[in-house]
């Protein structure tokens, strides 16, 4: 067999197929074929080393094993100048596993939209929050964010027995809680709605671009971008900036 047609090959297999085709290839001494089962043998290492990775994030809903519903909550967007707060809520089956879940910070955007639609496929129940900027406004940013918080459980189609939030504890909901700081590193459940929140969130402003432009939205997402703030000190604000945000930058 020649090596490109291995290559091919071994490029194409799922990490179950390479377990069995690397040894099938170990006797081939070519430089060429020696280099492509080192390449494979890292991608399973790389793979195995994220299976031990996800399990390690179980921790908290291995804590929660016996209860039916464990939902992890997350928001993004309390630092833009313009665009709302977004909570997720997510219940993820306990017989799935989703792998290279993460802070979605630490995701690149590409891995981030495939992550989003492998949970929205699988997860048993996904609600989404939004506190605009008059909501952040008129009763700060992180009373907003237990706002969104708050709607993105009122939206499940289940009712969780186990909140576990990234580093709060929300009020006026009648639920137990956990608490968990850089929750969405250390709980599949929290990293999943710190996904979900991200994506829609970041798609809701490419949509804000096409309505205000000039501030380039689509590609900051409202945060204070010098772009952005040289718009808001040329243009003005538009109706989705939070005026409590960006007293500094206008006169």
């Amino acid at each position: 067999m020649g090596i490109q047609e291995i290559k091919t090959i071994l490029k194409n297999a799922s990490i179950e197929e390479l377990r069995i085709l690397i040894p099938q290839f170990e006797a081939d001494e070519r430089t060429g074929v020696l280099k492509l089962l080192e390449s494979a043998r890292k991608r399973v290492e790389a793979f195995e080393a994220e299976v031990l990775r996800t399990n390690a994030m179980k921790e908290y809903e291995r804590k929660y094993e016996k209860c039916r519903y464990i939902c992890g909550i997350d928001e993004v967007g309390r630092g833009p100048l313009a665009g709302p707060v977004v909570a997720a809520a997510v219940v993820l089956p306990k017989d799935t596993d989703i792998y290279y879940l993460n802070d979605s910070k630490q995701l690149s955007e590409k891995k981030r939209e495939q992550l989003y639609e492998e949970i929205m496929e699988k997860a048993v129940a996904v609600g989404i929050g939004f506190a605009d900027e008059q909501c952040i406004d008129e009763i700060n940013i992180l009373q907003a964010d237990y706002v969104a918080m708050r709607k993105a459980v009122s939206e499940l189609t289940v009712t969780p027995d186990i909140l576990l939030n990234d580093a709060v504890i929300i009020p006026e909901v009648d639920i137990m809680q956990e608490s968990i700081i850089k929750g969405d590193t250390k709980s599949v459940s929290i990293a999943a709605a710190s996904i979900v929140a991200k994506v829609t969130r970041d798609r809701f402003m490419v949509e804000m671009d096409k309505k205000y432009p000039g501030y380039d939205f689509a590609g900051n997402k409202g945060y204070g971008s010098a772009r952005h703030i040289q718009a808001l000190k040329e243009i003005g604000p538009c109706d989705i900036h939070r005026r409590t945000f960006i007293r500094k930058f206008i006169s």
